[in-house]
C-alpha cells in the first residue's frame, strides 16, 4: 500500500538554523533518501519551497480567488513529503520514525487513496 508521509517544521526555526546544522540535516535526509532507496520503498520525494513562495486558490460562488502564500495560522508547516510503498502501516511508521524530519518537526502518515 502507498502512504504519503508529509513533513512538517517550523519554517522561521529552518531559517534561524546555523549553516553547519542545516548540513547535518541535509546529510540526515541524504541518508535517509538512500535508505529508502535501497530498501526500495520510496515512489517519490520532493522537498517544498518554502510557504512564502506558495499560491492558494478557491473558488467561491463560481470566482476564482488567488492569494499570495498560505493561508493556514499554523506554527509548523509543510516541507516536503516522501511517497513510499510499504506493507502495511506499521512499516510505513517505521519509515517515518526514521526520517530526520521526526526529530525537528512532525510527520504525518497518510495512506494513499488510489484511484
Amino acid at each position: 500500500m502507498k502512504y504519503m508521509l508529509l513533513i512538517y517544521s517550523d519554517q522561521a526555526e529552518m531559517a534561524s538554523t546555523p549553516a553547519a546544522v542545516m548540513g547535518e540535516w541535509m546529510a540526515a535526509y541524504g541518508a535517509y533518501s538512500e535508505a529508502v532507496s535501497k530498501a526500495g520503498v520510496v515512489v517519490n520525494a520532493n522537498r517544498l519551497r518554502p510557504a512564502s513562495a506558495a499560491t492558494t486558490v478557491r473558488v467561491r460562488d463560481g470566482k476564482t480567488q488567488v492569494l499570495d502564500g498560505p493561508y493556514a495560522d499554523t506554527k509548523e508547516q509543510l516541507g516536503g513529503y516522501y511517497l513510499i510503498d510499504a506493507p502495511d502501516l506499521d512499516a510505513a511508521i517505521a519509515w517515518a520514525a526514521r526520517c530526520p524530519g521526526a526529530g525537528i518537526g512532525t510527520m504525518e502518515v497518510r495512506p494513499i487513496w488510489e484511484m
